[in-house]
C-alpha cells in the first residue's frame, strides 16, 4: 500500500517501488494488463495502446525525478518496476514512443549536438555505442537496447538550472571564470556522478549560460554574468584573472604549509631545549627564522595579488554601474521623449482655464436656482409683526401652582392659606391695642417705623393702610409671631 513511510525510503533509494500508485498492489487484473506487451501497431486496439502508455510513460519520468537523475536505462527500468518477479514487458515500447516524442533522448545524440570544443576530451567520459547500435539505426531498427543511456531533456534542464543558482549562490561566482574542479567539487551534492555533471555542462553550453576552454593542460569554465545573459567567449582578460586567481591560491597554500613547519621548528627547539641538547634546539630555531622570512616574502607577494584582484573585481563593479547608467539614461531619454518645457506649461494653462471654466459655471448654476426662490422681505417682517400681536393678546395657559411645605412636602391649598391668612389678622388685631406712651400718652395715627424699614415680619407690613405698631421703644408686644 501506499504510504509516506514507503515514499521515504524509495526517495532514498531503497524502495522505488514505493513510488508507485496504490494500485500496484491492489489491483492484481489491472496490473496482470499494464504487465503485458503493447501490440505491435497502435491501430490494433488504440484504447489499449493509450491506456498502458497513459500509465507507464508518465512514471518513467516521475521516478526518475524523485531520484534524482537524468540519464536511464531500459535494464534499471526493469529492475526499478519488478512486481512479484516479473518485469513490464512493454518498457521498451514506452522508450521509444518518448524518444520520438523528444521527451527523451540518446545520450550519443545529445553530446553530439552540442558544437564545442572540449567535446573531444569530454568524449572520453561516455560509453560509446556499440556498433551493433549504429547499425540498427542505420537499418531503420528503432528497439532501444537494455544498456543504452537515455537523457530525460526535460530534467536535464531542471538539473543544469540547478547547477547555475548553485554557482550563483557560492564565493566562486565572484568571477565569472573558475576551474573545472572546483565547480565539481561544488556540484557534488546535485550531481551523482561525473557522467551527469558533464551532461549538465553540456546543457549549459547548449543554453549559451557557460563555455568550456583547456588552457594548459587545465579546464576552466566560463558562466554568463546574469541569468538572461549569454556567456561570451574566453578573452586574455580572463585568462589573465583566471592565472591570478590560481596564483593566489597557491600563495596561499604556500603560506600555510611554511606556517605549520615553523611551529613544527619551534616545538623541536623547545623539545632539544628540554633534553638538554643547546646546539640542536639553536638549529631549529635558526630554522624557524628562515622559514618565518620566506612567510614575510609570501605575505608580500600574496597581498600584491590580492591587491590586484581587488582592483579588476573594482573595474568590474564599475563597469556594471556605467552599463546601469547608460541603460537609465536611455531609458529616461526614451521616456521624456515627447516632453518639454513649452508643451508642460501650455498644459498647465490648459489646466487653468478649464478650472476657470467649471468655476464660472458651478457660480452660474448656483445663482439661477437662487432667483427662482427669492422672497419679498418686507411682507416676511409684516407677517411677523401679525404673528408677534396674536401672541400677546392670546391668554397665557398656566397650569395650577401648588404650594408645598419646604419642610414636610405636605401639599397646601389655597383656602387653607386663606383661612390662616384671616386668623392672623384677627390675633394681630388684639395683640396691637396700644396703651397712651410715657411720651406724649396719646397712639401714633401712623407707623413709627415705616413698610420698607420694619424689620419684623407682621401683618400690617402687608396691609394698604397706615401700620399701627408701636414705636421700638414698646416692640416687645409685637413679637406675637
Amino acid at each position: 500500500m501506499w504510504s509516506p513511510e514507503r515514499e521515504a525510503e524509495a526517495l532514498a533509494g531503497r524502495d522505488p517501488a514505493g513510488l508507485l500508485p496504490p494500485e500496484w498492489e491492489e489491483d492484481e487484473e489491472r496490473m496482470s494488463f499494464l504487465f503485458s506487451a503493447f501490440k505491435r501497431s497502435r491501430e490494433v486496439n488504440s484504447t489499449d495502446w493509450d491506456s498502458k502508455m497513459g500509465f507507464w510513460a508518465p512514471l518513467v519520468l516521475s521516478h526518475s525525478r524523485r531520484q534524482g537523475v537524468v540519464r536511464l536505462r531500459l535494464r534499471d527500468l526493469q529492475e526499478a518496476f519488478q512486481r512479484k518477479g516479473s518485469v513490464p514487458l512493454g518498457l521498451a515500447t514506452v522508450l521509444q514512443d518518448l524518444l520520438r516524442r523528444g521527451e527523451l533522448q540518446r545520450e550519443s545524440d545529445f553530446m553530439a549536438s552540442v558544437d564545442s570544443s572540449w567535446i573531444s576530451w569530454g568524449v572520453g567520459v561516455f560509453l560509446l555505442k556499440p556498433l551493433k547500435w549504429t547499425l540498427s539505426n542505420m537499418l531503420g531498427d528503432n528497439k532501444v537496447p537494455a544498456e543504452e543511456v537515455l537523457v530525460a531533456v526535460e530534467l536535464l534542464k531542471e538539473k543544469a538550472e540547478e547547477v547555475y543558482r548553485l554557482y550563483q549562490n557560492s564565493p566562486l561566482s565572484s568571477h565569472p571564470v573558475v576551474a573545472l574542479s572546483e565547480l565539481s567539487t561544488l556540484c557534488g551534492g546535485s550531481c551523482p556522478d561525473e557522467r551527469t555533471f558533464y551532461l549538465v555542462l553540456l546543457q549549459l553550453q547548449k543554453e549559451k549560460r557557460v563555455t568550456v576552454l583547456e588552457q594548459n593542460g587545465e579546464k576552466i569554465v566560463k558562466f554568463a554574468r546574469g541569468p538572461h545573459a549569454k556567456v561570451s567567449p574566453v578573452n586574455d582578460v580572463d585568462v589573465g584573472v583566471y592565472q591570478l586567481m590560481q596564483s593566489e591560491q597557491l600563495l596561499s597554500r604556500k603560506v600555510e604549509s611554511l606556517s605549520q613547519e615553523a611551529e613544527r621548528c619551534k616545538e623541536e627547539a623547545r623539545r632539544a631545549c628540554r633534553a638538554g641538547k643547546k646546539q640542536l634546539a639553536l638549529r631549529s630555531l635558526k630554522a624557524k627564522q628562515r622559514t618565518e622570512k620566506r612567510i614575510e616574502a609570501l605575505h608580500a607577494k600574496l597581498d600584491t595579488v590580492q591587491g590586484i584582484l581587488d582592483r579588476i573585481y573594482a573595474s568590474q563593479t564599475d563597469q556594471m554601474v556605467f552599463n546601469a547608467y547608460q541603460a537609465g539614461v536611455g531609458a529616461l531619454r526614451l521616456s521624456m521623449k515627447d516632453v518639454t518645457v513649452e508643451k508642460a506649461e501650455s498644459l498647465v494653462d490648459q489646466i487653468q482655464e478649464l478650472c476657470d471654466t467649471q468655476d464660472e459655471v458651478s457660480q452660474t448654476l448656483a445663482g439661477g436656482v437662487a432667483n427662482g426662490l427669492d422672497f419679498d422681505s418686507e411682507e416676511l417682517e409684516k407677517e411677523l409683526d401679525i404673528l408677534l400681536q396674536d401672541t400677546t393678546k392670546e391668554p397665557l395657559d398656566l397650569p395650577e401652582r401648588h404650594h408645598t411645605d419646604e419642610v414636610s412636602g405636605h401639599r397646601v391649598s389655597d383656602a387653607e392659606l386663606e383661612a390662616e391668612l384671616e386668623k392672623l389678622s384677627l390675633s394681630e388685631g388684639e395683640a396691637l391695642t396700644l396703651e397712651p406712651t410715657a411720651r406724649g400718652g396719646a397712639s401714633e395715627p401712623g407707623c413709627a417705623i415705616e413698610a420698607e424699614d420694619c424689620g419684623l415680619r407682621h401683618a400690617c407690613c402687608v396691609l394698604p393702610r397706615p401700620c399701627s405698631a408701636p414705636a421700638p421703644a414698646s416692640q416687645s408686644s409685637l413679637f406675637l409671631l
